[in-house]
């Protein structure tokens, strides 16, 4: 078996000493070359995510759009039903593109990925209304939704793979903070343009053309995307498994990626359970909570959260080294201690009403995210060793999006319309922290560890 490859200075030298006879020998990073591929990675992250939240802060126009008009709830719910049917695709997506990043490499697929959600998004700018084309104008809607969520199977895994194999082992939890960054970001360009469109725009306007804008700008930014990712290189530790597979493409079958993982991967979805109710939660659904349920003023809800998410990414880096510091796991048990005793008392805060106290309610809420957002992208790559990572990564977290995240909105609308309580956002945030407690209680610790199946990475 080759030993993994040595990444040294630009001078050739390499400042670390060689390690005892008989062990692998650590992987020395170039540190412009990590810069490099976090800051593809998290940009392309941002563009993606630019593309899929635009939906959500839009989705009320969405649903006069697509859909009969009548009742607002039944818009709205038939809304993130193609919201979240979506995500219904997504462990087909992460099936795919998962053992296939396995198999051929990070890179190639990141790529790929990239042109197929812009596509996809670009395409839901193009359909004609409801009242154009009747019942296929939610027909084509679903079909481009079913494009971004299957090509968003393979996004995730394979953007904290990337970083996390790049970064080394005492940096990986502050390099890794940087993909969430990134998506932070691009929620707040798409929500900075929903917000500026709703105060410019007259109603009829934003109905009539308005509501197009973000979803045709996925266009360029796809092409963007689609350069910073082809100008990356492959991973040190992908690379140590082509030279160990010498002749041939790394081979992992995808029952290997699921029953020889079951484990790792029941861990992951418990993770990723607690990790995306909170962030769909809080990022996708509140302003339409807000706007729907509570009748709020819809400029303001979208500026409440834009100010929430612009704070989260001001902790997040700090957050991210935290975990480098004192472990990815006390940081993630603190968020999902603070979701089970807080989510009730943030929530009163918001249904106050005034400016101030829903502020305040959803910053709590966005500072216990960051637990998450800042933990994630670092623990849960460590997981899975290197010849399955990309797959293993993509089924487990793309189920658990799929049954949990990504359906969060559509079944807390449904549960408040069946019950009538409006605190319904507050106690699935708890029932979500409570399965997040019992993963990190099973996790292992994996800050300043080498990845599993790979040698140590440490900085040059």
């Amino acid at each position: 078996m080759s030993a993994a490859p040595v990444a040294t200075h630009p001078s050739g030298t390499n400042p670390h000493p060689s390690p005892p006879p008989g062990t692998a020998s650590p992987t020395v990073t170039d540190p412009a070359l990590v810069k490099r591929a976090v800051k593809a990675a998290a940009l392309g992250n941002a563009m993606e995510w630019f593309d899929f939240g635009v939906y959500s802060y839009i989705a009320v126009t969405l649903g006069k759009v697509f859909f009969p008009s009548g009742n607002p709830t039944a818009q709205l719910l038939s809304t993130f039903g193609a919201f979240a049917a979506a995500f219904l695709v997504r462990p087909l997506g992460g099936m795919v593109f998962g053992p296939l990043g396995d198999r051929v490499g990070r890179q190639k697929v990141l790529a790929f990925t990239m042109i197929m959600m812009a596509a996809g998004t670009f395409a839901i700018g193009l359909i004609p209304s409801y009242a154009t084309i009747g019942v296929w104008a939610p027909v084509l809607l679903l079909v481009a939704r079913l494009v971004q969520g299957f090509s968003t199977g393979g996004e995730y895994a394979g953007a904290s793979t990337f970083i996390a194999e790049y970064a080394p082992d005492k940096r990986r939890g502050f390099l890794g903070s940087w993909l969430e960054f990134g998506t932070l970001a691009g929620y707040i360009g798409g929500a900075g343009l929903v917000t500026l469109m709703t105060a410019l725009l007259s109603d009829g306007d934003l109905t009539s053309w308005g509501w197009r804008i973000p979803f045709l700008i996925a266009g360029p930014m796809g092409i963007v995307g689609l350069y910073l990712r082809m100008r990356l290189e492959e991973t040190p530790a992908f690379a140590a498994e082509l030279e160990k597979a010498e002749t041939s493409r790394p081979k992992a079958p995808l029952r290997d990626m699921i029953t020889g993982q079951w484990r790792a991967l029941l861990l992951c979805v418990g993770l990723v359970l607690v990790f995306n109710v909170t962030d769909y939660m809080l990022l996708s659904y509140m302003p339409s909570y807000l706007t729907s349920e509570l009748e709020y003023d819809e400029t303001h809800g979208l500026l409440v959260v834009l100010v929430v998410m612009a704070l989260m990414m001001v902790v997040q880096p700090f957050a991210g080294a935290l975990t480098d510091r004192i472990g990815r796991r006390p940081v993630i048990a603190a968020g999902c201690a603070g979701f089970l005793l807080l989510s009730v008392p943030a929530l009163l805060l918001i249904r106050e009403g005034s400016l101030l106290a829903v502020g305040l309610g959803m910053a709590a809420l966005g500072l216990l995210l960051v637990c998450f957002t800042a933990s994630m992208p670092s623990a849960l790559p460590a997981l899975f060793p290197t010849r399955v990572r990309y797959g293993s990564l993509s089924i487990g977290f793309n189920v658990s999006v799929s049954l949990f995240g990504g359906t969060t909105p559509l079944v807390v609308t449904a549960l408040i319309g069946a019950t009538g309580d409006l605190m319904m956002p507050a106690y699935y945030m708890m029932a979500a922290a409570v399965v997040g407690g019992v993963a990190v209680w099973f996790m292992s610790e994996s800050a300043g560890r080498p990845l599993p199946g790979s040698a140590p990475s440490v900085e040059g």
